[in-house]
This record gives C-alpha cells, sequence and structure tokens, in this order.
C-alpha cells in the first residue's frame, strides 16, 4: 500500500511541476495556428498595403 501511495505522490508532484510548462506549450501552439491561419489569408502580407503611400 506504501508503493502504491508513493507513485502516486511522485507523479501528483510532476504533474504539478509540469503542468506550467504543459500549458506554454499549448498556448504557443494555439498562437502558431493563428499566425499561420492568418498568414495563408494574407499571402501578400500586409506590408503591401504600404508599398504605394511611399
Amino acid at each position: 500500500m506504501n508503493t502504491a501511495l508513493n507513485y502516486l505522490a511522485v507523479l501528483f508532484v510532476f504533474l504539478l511541476l509540469a503542468a506550467p510548462s504543459l500549458y506554454g506549450m499549448v498556448h504557443d501552439r494555439r498562437i502558431d495556428r493563428q499566425l499561420k491561419a492568418a498568414a495563408a489569408r494574407d499571402p501578400q502580407g500586409r506590408a503591401t498595403r504600404y508599398e504605394k503611400a511611399a
């Protein structure tokens, strides 16, 4: 019984320490998808709109 509780305690501490990193990875992937979708909508980029004014 102690062995099982020890494994659960180690797993809990690992998840507690890894959770912020995993959340950050998910957040970064969401931002990457949004940037990729924005680039696909405007393949020429936003800078081309201002070339005529320069």
